[in-house]
């Protein structure tokens, strides 16, 4: 996905020199491309994350397009009070890459690993939230978010984890995607977002029966969608690397909590901090959301 990402800057870049990416002092192998071609629309802010973010805020004010660029932790963590004030209460259309959400730099320790993004996000008023499963939805997710007239943050987790998808998307801001339907009596599907996507059809790839939905836009997120879904499916089980406080599970839970007959188990971090550092595997293993795990999970509710 990284490629992906950093080929749609330098397209957008190379046809609008208003496009400004602002960098924490990092992502340079990242960005290399775009220095070589276009090295005065790249600006290394230095380890100043707040003051990027002000910075990000007057440029837009005066016409350009920026794109605040940090680990996930920092962008938006960090920085939440000038993405609240700074950015969206004046509705300006900046965009923020938060690069690694999740387990990604699992090394790093708690300071570096970013599972509360997506819950501290959402309640700020104006701000649309992200978050790509694949190559394919990173793209489209990130010309969305370019033409989008407000604030954006997407959020980008494991890279590595293939593709899912075979084809160019087109949804739209809000949009669900089924990729596979539920079968059998008791139909059950999962509804995963970001570097979770492909675990989910890893798992589907070994239970047939269930159906698989993608969730790359988490607000707005189109609820008469997921009212359809519940219509057609006895349980949703939603996957996110992310906590289950605030996040994808919470949100369905929130939609569906009026209907009848539909249950949504939350499948994601629980509430605590990792015990260990270690690899990105060990991480998922460590906190339940490994492939071994979800199986036996998986297996006691279908």
């Amino acid at each position: 996905m990284r490629e992906t990402f950093s080929k749609i800057l330098v397209q957008i870049a190379e046809a609008n020199s208003k496009v400004l990416l602002l960098s924490g002092d990092h992502g340079y192998g990242l960005f290399n491309s775009l220095r070589e071609v276009k090295p005065n629309q790249f600006i290394n802010m230095g380890v100043a994350e707040q003051n990027m973010v002000g910075v990000a805020a007057g440029l837009s004010r005066v016409g350009f397009k920026p794109i605040v660029y940090g680990l996930s932790a920092f962008i938006p963590i960090r920085v939440l009070e000038q993405i609240k004030l700074d950015v969206c209460h004046d509705n300006l259309p900046v965009i923020f890459i938060g690069d690694g959400a999740g387990f990604v730099y699992s090394h790093l320790g708690t300071s570096h690993q970013s599972t509360e993004d997506i819950s501290a996000t959402r309640a700020i008023p104006n701000l649309i939230i992200l978050s790509p499963g694949d190559r394919f939805e990173l793209e489209r997710c990130f010309h969305l978010a370019y033409n989008s007239s407000l604030p954006v943050y997407l959020r980008l987790g494991k890279a590595d984890r293939g593709d899912v998808h075979r084809k160019k998307l087109k949804f739209e801001l809000g949009d669900l995607i089924t990729i596979k339907q539920s079968q059998g009596v008791n139909k059950v599907s999962l509804v995963a977002t970001g570097s979770m996507l492909e675990m989910a059809k890893r798992l589907c790839e070994h239970f047939p029966s269930l159906g698989l939905v993608s969730a790359p836009s988490l607000k707005p997120i189109n609820e008469s969608q997921i009212i359809e879904l519940c219509k057609v499916n006895n349980c949703l089980i939603t996957l996110e690397e992310h906590s289950v406080l605030g996040g994808l599970g919470s949100i369905l839970s929130e939609i569906v909590s009026t209907l009848d007959n539909i249950k949504v188990h939350k499948i994601g971090i629980q509430d605590k901090f990792s015990e260990h550092c270690g690899t990105y595997e060990y991480l998922l293993k460590e906190h339940k959301i490994d492939f071994e795990s979800l199986k036996i999970f998986i297996d006691q509710h279908l």
